[in-house]
């Protein structure tokens, strides 16, 4: 067993709080009752816990409790969201636009609805991943239906400008959906400011368990129709058949209100850790190649940022990534989204920024978190910077 471990891939997963464990252990034996039964104290138990986690995380993105509608993850939360929109406004029109750079579960979506005759524009993307919303504009067409567009990317941690791209979406009467996976509990999200109509979110991005998400569905101005893509017995308002998960749901209610609370001071301390480890690796190492948008110190406590505080994203040129990697067992990285990591290929969100082939297959992504501390972070860049010298010299 590895000793010394640390973990830096929290853009993949996030250990559970301890503060969300002890408000979920109840749940599973003490108060095990199902929240749609209606008879009995066990179920009422139950269906006040679900309805306080939904104002919870209702909270956390700015939205009215009766918006969030829960899942097993944001991938099926996507998938409900796009597949709903995609068989609700079919008569309204079939097209719709997202972007190159998004995660798998919204790529993948919109190719199976390609196949049941959607038309899907993919804009393309700035070299540091963002979109251009004049791009986005002019890919609209008479019968787009819905746009698509990742609020903060999770590879090298882009912050889109959704709010402008929402406008220009509402001005058309088109329906904005954005994966907020990554940004909520790390940025400030508010689903009308943002000028959201659908959204999804998971538990374990935000330091809540696995197997649980919500997707924010508009009630008005416009109020959204979904179809549901699970039936049997009518639950979540129709949206989403299937008994409630209630331990995972109480879970990702308390970690999304610790996330509002604690936000200032996870930012803070995120991007302070971020900032320096890319200053050990970028002093060490010359020819260190940031990947993504530039980064400020980030002092205050939301400065506007173009990346997450989180998220660190390199390339090491003439040093194999994989090897970097198998090189770092003791030290939890990646080499982008934990869903595509078994792929050969490189990234399709660097492929999408222009990276040339060696930066591609050279790059590492860090995710710093609530639990890290400056010891972990100063031993992570040493050993970094260890192996790739190391790696250089059997290059050379």
């Amino acid at each position: 067993m590895l000793t010394n471990r640390i973990y830096l891939d929290h853009h993949a997963t996030t250990p559970v709080d301890p503060r969300v464990l002890d408000a979920m252990l109840p749940y599973f034996n003490e108060r095990f009752g199902n929240a749609a039964s209606k008879t009995h104290p066990f179920g009422w138990e139950a269906e006040a816990a679900v309805e306080i986690a939904r104002k919870q995380i209702a909270d956390l993105i700015g939205a009215d409790a009766r918006e969030i509608v829960f899942t097993s993850g944001a991938t099926e939360a996507i998938n409900l969201a796009l597949k709903g929109v995609f068989e609700a406004y079919g008569s309204k029109g079939r097209h719709f636009i997202t972007c190159a750079t998004e995660h798998k579960a919204v790529l993948d979506t919109c190719r199976h609805l390609e196949q049941l005759g959607a038309r899907v524009a993919y804009v393309s993307v700035r070299p540091d991943a963002s979109v251009d919303p004049e791009a986005l504009k002019q890919a609209i067409q008479s019968d787009t239906v819905l746009v698509s567009v990742m609020l903060a990317n999770n590879e090298v941690g882009t912050i889109n400008a959704v709010r402008e791209i929402g406008a220009i979406a509402r001005e058309r009467g088109i329906l904005m959906h954005s994966d907020i996976a990554q940004a909520a509990g790390k940025i400030p999200v508010d689903a009308d400011e943002l000028n959201l109509d659908l959204a999804s979110l998971s538990g374990h991005k935000i330091y809540g368990p696995k197997g649980v998400g919500a997707l924010f569905v508009r009630r008005r101005q416009p109020r959204v129709r979904l179809v549901a893509q699970m039936d049997g017995g009518g639950h979540e308002n129709g949206m989403r058949s299937g008994t409630l998960n209630v331990p995972a749901i109480v879970g990702m209610g308390r970690a999304a209100e610790l996330c509002r609370q604690e936000m200032e001071k996870d930012f803070r301390h995120t991007a302070a850790l971020r900032n320096r480890l890319f200053r050990l690796l970028d002093d060490a190492l010359p020819d260190l190649h940031l990947n993504g948008p530039a980064f400020e110190e980030c002092d205050g406590p939301f400065m506007p940022c173009a990346r997450l505080p989180n998220n660190l994203n390199v390339s090491f040129p003439h040093v194999d990534g994989e090897g970097l990697i198998l090189a770092l067992k003791d030290i939890a990285v990646s080499t982008g989204s934990a869903c595509t990591s078994a792929s050969p290929e490189p990234s399709h969100v660097l492929q999408a920024m222009g990276l040339d082939r060696e930066l591609m297959l050279a790059s590492l992504r860090f995710g710093v978190g609530r639990f890290n501390t400056v010891e972990e972070i100063d031993r992570a860049a040493e050993r970094v910077i260890d192996v790739v010298r190391k790696l250089k010299n059997k290059f050379v």
